[in-house]
């Protein structure tokens, strides 16, 4: 009777990005060896990547920010049955997603006309599906955090076994069927389509439909600078995919694209963990408890996925020739960086600041680090080129998370001991950045492409 215990909202949030990460991967490997062409697989990543880089910074600071709000606000009454009761916050929280949801879409239709992409000046492809896609896609993400907050674990697994699955079907399908890009697209739509059916299902069961102009500015006013400093920290990533869409080829943006995913397991795991964490924040005797479980599943994150990494980093070459075909053997240089973002991404100083919805210092942090990253870029670029911008991006993440890590110490007196197996994590970077440097030092001596 011990195995159910293994499945709680963070493992279960955990294994639904995991899913999430499984989905667009088979998609990709699939894409490679279809009948597609380079370029149209370029304008498939180039739609994926344009909706997520419109739309990752308010999602996510939206989303976290509701976590904490959830369980305690000024505006509406809390009683103790919180995991019973139809909830107001989830509902206003549907209302801000899509009224941004609907802002990118009209600014998109306003600056069409003035939005070229790739060096040929290009219009963007499918410009109409990737509005729709925009529209659902967003409002969707709060799907498994309803279930987070209502502590439906399961219902997190089964919700993305079925998002998922369909999602990969609805894509593959249409292009196994001779309908090229445009069916996938639809399928992609349609996949959308349906995780956003059942959200408003769950509105309907879960959330309470009192619109609260109060609880909207304090939503936003908790929210905006985990807005800010989500787009100033993430924005590395989205810059350099638009300067390579802008003076690069459709085949160019897709090396770029298949390339810099770091470690997408990494990613989705850690902010399974961050999201998952910060509403065990929401009452001062809870905190202690809260750091010595962000320690100990990290300790376990780390277990798993540094050794993952470690193996990734021996044999990426033969994986990416293996999985996209030899057609994308450039990426893997790029990949094989971006897999030391690792030390960066399992350390949760910032799941702390959230959590105690001290947001504005998690923003000045994503101000200096861009800022840092943008200097740091422009030293590697001339010699290094794209790989130059990978290695300032690893150095640039780690930097912050330090800081961060430093205030926490300084202005909380929480050690990073007591949140971080700092034993556990010196050892495997230790052993990572060696191998890295024993393996793959010929990549960061790369000439300019």
């Amino acid at each position: 009777m011990r195995y159910p215990r293994l499945i709680n909202n963070v493992s279960a949030l955990q294994a639904f990005q995991l899913l999430r990460f499984i989905s667009f991967t088979l998609i990709s490997i699939y894409f490679t060896k279809s009948s597609l062409s380079i370029d149209e697989i370029g304008d498939y990543e180039f739609l994926l990547f344009l909706a997520s880089a419109l739309s990752f910074f308010w999602v996510t600071g939206i989303v976290q920010s509701l976590l904490p709000l959830y369980n305690s606000n000024k505006i509406f009454y809390h009683d103790k049955s919180r995991s019973t009761r139809r909830s107001p916050e989830i509902f206003n929280a549907f209302l801000f997603i899509t009224f941004f949801s609907l802002l990118v879409v009209l600014i998109l239709l306003f600056f069409r006309k003035h939005i070229a992409v790739y060096a040929s000046v290009k219009p963007i492809p499918y410009f109409n599906l990737l509005l729709w896609y925009i529209l659902l896609s967003n409002p969707a993400c709060l799907v498994e955090y309803i279930y987070l907050l209502r502590n439906k674990a399961l219902k997190i697994l089964s919700y993305g076994f079925y998002a998922f699955t369909l999602q990969t079907f609805a894509v593959c399908l249409p292009v196994i069927l001779g309908y090229g890009l445009r069916g996938a697209l639809y399928g992609l739509i349609a996949a959308s389509a349906f995780r956003m059916l059942w959200l408003i299902i769950m509105l309907f069961r879960y959330s309470r439909f009192e619109f609260s102009w109060p609880y909207l500015r304090l939503h936003f006013h908790l929210g905006m600078p985990l807005i800010l400093s989500t787009l100033l920290s993430g924005s590395a990533q989205y810059v350099d995919g638009i300067i390579v869409s802008s003076k690069f080829s459709p085949q160019d943006f897709a090396y770029f694209r298949y390339g810099a995913k770091e470690m997408p397991l990494v990613v989705m795991l850690a902010s399974g963990l961050n999201n998952a964490m910060l509403p065990e924040f929401y009452s001062e005797k809870k905190i202690q408890h809260a750091l010595s479980a962000i320690k100990e599943k990290s300790r376990r994150l780390m277990h798993f996925l540094f050794p993952l990494t470690i193996l990734l980093l021996i044999y990426s070459n033969d994986i990416y020739y293996f999985l996209f075909t030899r057609r994308f053997y450039r990426s893997a240089d790029v990949f094989m960086v971006y897999l030391l973002l690792i030390t960066s991404r399992l350390l949760f100083p910032q799941t702390i600041l959230v959590g105690l919805k001290n947001t504005s210092v998690v923003m000045v942090a994503s101000v200096l680090s861009i800022l840092m990253n943008v200097a740091l870029s422009l030293l590697l670029i001339p010699v290094n080129g794209i790989v130059g911008v990978a290695v300032a991006t690893v150095i640039v993440y780690f930097l912050e998370k330090a800081v961060l890590m430093a205030y926490n110490y300084f202005h909380y007196h929480i050690r990073p001991s007591a949140y971080t197996p700092v034993k556990t994590f010196l050892f495997y970077s230790l052993v990572l950045v060696l191998l890295f440097i024993l393996i793959d030092r010929r990549i960061i001596m790369l000439p300019r492409r």
